[in-house]
């Protein structure tokens, strides 16, 4: 199951528009630092469930306790993945089914991503998201989960 969904998410990437911008990208014209501080504060109506984890300490001392990971998290309709910052972690998200909006903190407006796009969470980004769809979402992440986080149960 787990090689399926990575096939799925590999094939939704390769299909990602090639150019200075993506589709579910905020509006250059909404982009603004601060925009939104905060959101939902807890999970409703989402599962989240680590597909794989490779653990890179064996790529250096640089990498000591930091783990890769492929992430399945599924948002029923009106499911929430709650507010949540990209300090330390950073990730690709590629929803796989549905769609989904996204609240971030860099962005004046919502930004609803669609089956087949993929998100970057880069160091800096704080938001959240909700299905405010009737269908289930369906998003795969990869993210680096560095030591300090490894207990740390948000999304």
């Amino acid at each position: 199951m787990a090689i399926k969904i990575a096939k799925m998410a590999l094939a939704a990437a390769l299909f990602l528009p090639v150019g200075d911008a993506f589709a579910g990208e905020c509006p250059a014209d909404q982009v603004m630092a601060g925009a939104l501080s905060s959101g939902e504060t807890a999970p409703k109506g989402v599962t989240d469930e680590v597909l794989s984890a490779i653990d890179l300490s064996s790529k250096g001392d640089a990498w000591k306790g930091n783990m890769f990971r492929l992430r399945r998290l599924v948002v029923e309709a009106g499911g929430v993945v709650p507010w949540h910052a990209h300090d330390a972690r950073i990730a690709n998200i590629v929803v796989i089914e549905g769609s989904i909006t996204e609240y971030a903190s860099n962005c004046k407006v919502p930004i609803v991503h669609k089956a087949g796009e993929a998100a970057p969470e880069s160091i800096g980004l704080a938001h959240w998201w909700k299905n405010n769809t009737k269908k289930r979402a369906v998003l795969i992440s990869a993210d680096i989960l560095p030591p300090a986080m490894a207990d740390d149960k948000t999304m």
